[in-house]
């Protein structure tokens, strides 16, 4: 048996089977049609069959959005852990879990660079990392994006996925809020775009402050905007909800997204936004 295993191995026989079924197929979230992979990732993670718009990295969404030769900005460093806090596992555990899955230390990374020549600094917050949880990182990481963006006197685009602020960091984690609020603001007064895109999911604490301070807000095709869950809504007002409630469609109708843009088209509207909105130098 191990001679015909060895010849099998070596002819290539049945090798790889698992990782071929991982690697070159996937399923989607919302319509189950089995894709290729490639397929998918050539079509930027939207479904060829339905349209859906998959959940994508930051690294991804940046390369789609800004022009070659853009640089990240350095992740911040906070204090970790700082209430000690602990449910069923030790925040510092799930913390480690999340950057052994992630090239990234939390879950907004800010890229500094151009969208179609257009100067922008990018901020892209990552639903794969505890859910794109605002905490101090996050935080001070949109802070620095904007800083930035100050700086070089150009826009600020950030793209939000998140389920909310992060309940390990307790109120440090909600006290981002007016601190980025504040930002936001800094940029108004310098004249500056600040242009939110809003992609699925994003709800919760991130949506009650910079998610909705845009001068223009973008949504992709589909995603889910709200601030509290639509069970919460419904069992509060006891009332049934319309189809399509907390949808980019839905939200669109009823005046509080601008547009919304399907990815392939995403970054030629942001550029020509910036068009409009963008200071002469920062072009």
């Amino acid at each position: 048996m191990n001679w015909f295993n060895r010849v099998r191995n070596s002819l290539g026989f049945g090798a790889g089977k698992k990782a071929t079924e991982k690697d070159l197929w996937i399923k989607c979230s919302n319509c189950q049609e089995m894709l290729f992979v490639q397929e998918y990732e050539d079509n930027l993670h939207v479904c060829p069959k339905c349209g859906h718009h998959g959940r994508i990295g930051a690294d991804v969404r940046l390369s789609m959005l800004l022009d070659e030769g853009y640089t990240l900005l350095e992740a911040p460093q906070v204090a970790e852990d700082p209430l000690k806090f602990r449910d069923s596992k030790r925040y510092v555990e799930r913390l480690k879990a999340a950057r052994a899955k992630s090239a990234h230390s939390d879950a907004f990374v800010v890229g500094s660079g151009s969208i179609e020549g257009q100067g922008a600094v990018v901020g892209v917050q990552d639903f794969t990392f505890m859910g794109g949880s605002m905490g101090m990182a996050v935080g001070e990481a949109f802070c620095r994006g904007a800083e930035e963006a100050l700086r070089r006197g150009c826009a600020y685009v950030v793209i939000t996925a998140a389920g909310g602020a992060r309940m390990q960091e307790g109120i440090l984690s909600l006290m981002q809020m007016p601190r980025a609020t504040v930002m936001t603001r800094r940029l108004k007064a310098a004249g500056l775009p600040y242009i939110v895109v809003l992609t699925d999911p994003t709800t919760g604490g991130v949506t009650a402050s910079y998610a909705m301070l845009g001068d223009v807000h973008i949504a992709e095709p589909g995603a889910l905007i709200g601030f509290a869950g639509q069970r919460v809504i419904q069992d509060t007002i006891r009332e049934q909800l319309p189809e399509g409630f907390q949808r980019a469609e839905y939200l669109h109708k009823h005046g509080m997204v601008d547009m919304v843009v399907p990815r392939s088209e995403l970054k030629a509207r942001l550029a020509q936004v910036l068009g409009y909105l963008q200071p002469k130098a920062a072009a």
